[in-house]
């Protein structure tokens, strides 16, 4: 495994960095207070090319593997503090965009994938409902084939990007009796008549990211809009997850990063006792297991993302990359604020923020339990 770059590779990690700081930053603390989504910083990383960084070329992408998109949104979260702009984007990327590129027809790729590369679509999925949570295949929204259409009924919640989402990738029941193997996907472009995007949900954190209750009541969708064959959302989704869980937290490794030097700076700078803080054993300690947490989820980051360009099988690593990413970005932050001490519980210093968006990455894509149990199974107890 050669984790190293290519010159041009590294050139476009500067300028992502360069881009992001200078660009997606302002008001961060005021949008967040307002649970305000920045459409403003939506276009301009669709036109740097952000969302399409893993679509092919011809369909309006950079064509990059999945090491080198990884690698990329670790440098986007490193520079960019909205974490909920960074969520949306790879929600949009990677439960939107990767089925669609993997099980979509031609004509599917051509009508919506431009769209979605260059931001200009967004993109959004419906998966969970509100009595099944983590039991996603116990679903009850069904699709009735009618004709040459089909007819949803049911409702989906947690919806990262509904609010504002142009096409939805959602699943449903076509065949109630056949359990995982009856449920199919579906693009819904949005809005449609029958669906209804029934309240804005507000959260602890990544409050700019925005995410809605939908629900869907007599909605006609084409059969040229199934994704996939019928009876095929079990593979489409557990496609999506390798991608989504394994992937969606490469910011926050960016991010831990951030925060660790931000905190060695701290420790530097900040004296009590005729020193500075940093020479305390106890601080030092904090800096030396942020830096541990750092390097060892950035290189299963990267460990996975290579097995998926590697045309790998990579379940269990995007379960245990979910896994520990999301503890390890929760820990980081909890020691950023210990290390700042009073100031670190304070708005304006911007680390209780961190640690309110880490929160949430326990529970998305699967809570940190669910992986577990996948993990254990795949071990064989």
């Amino acid at each position: 495994m050669d984790f190293s770059w290519s010159d041009e590779l590294t050139q476009l990690f500067a300028a992502i960095e360069r881009f992001a700081t200078a660009e997606l930053n302002e008001g961060i603390i005021e949008r967040d207070e307002r649970g305000e989504f920045s459409r403003d910083g939506w276009r301009k990383c669709g036109e740097f090319g952000i969302h399409g960084l893993p679509v092919e070329e011809q369909y309006g992408g950079s064509g990059l593997d999945a090491l080198g998109t990884v690698a990329a949104l670790e440098r986007l979260g490193y520079a960019c503090k909205d974490n909920g702009l960074v969520f949306s984007i790879n929600a949009h990327m990677w439960t939107a965009m990767m089925p669609l590129v993997a099980f979509g027809t031609e004509e599917q790729k051509q009508r919506y994938l431009p769209g979605l590369a260059s931001g200009k679509l967004i993109g959004a999925n419906g998966t969970s409902e509100p009595d099944t949570g983590s039991d996603a295949y116990s679903m009850r929204t069904t699709a009735a084939k009618q004709g040459d259409r089909y007819v949803l009924n049911g409702s989906k919640i947690f919806v990262t990007n509904g609010p504002v989402a142009d096409l939805l990738v959602v699943y449903a029941n076509t065949n109630p009796d056949a359990g995982p193997r009856g449920i199919s996907g579906f693009l819904i472009d949005a809005p449609s008549p029958g669906m209804t995007v029934t309240r804005k949900i507000d959260k602890m954190g990544v409050r700019t990211s925005p995410m809605a209750e939908i629900y869907f009541d007599n909605c006609e969708v084409p059969e040229t809009n199934r994704l996939g064959k019928e009876g095929a959302g079990q593979a489409l989704f557990t496609h999506s997850m390798v991608w989504e869980r394994g992937c969606i937290l490469a910011s926050a490794v960016g991010s831990m990063q951030r925060l660790l030097e931000t905190c060695v700076r701290y420790a530097r700078e900040r004296k009590a006792f005729g020193q500075s803080i940093g020479k305390f054993q106890q601080v030092a300690g904090k800096l030396v297991d942020m830096k541990l947490r750092v390097e060892t989820a950035r290189r299963m980051l990267y460990y996975h993302a290579w097995l998926i360009a590697q045309g790998r099988s990579a379940v269990m690593e995007a379960a245990m990359n979910k896994l520990y990413i999301s503890e390890s970005w929760v820990r980081c932050c909890e020691d950023a604020i210990q290390i700042h001490g009073g100031y670190g519980y304070m708005t304006e210093y911007e680390i209780e923020r961190e640690l309110r968006d880490a929160i949430g990455s326990r529970l998305y894509s699967g809570t940190n339990e669910i992986q577990r149990n996948l993990i254990a199974a795949m071990l064989g107890v």
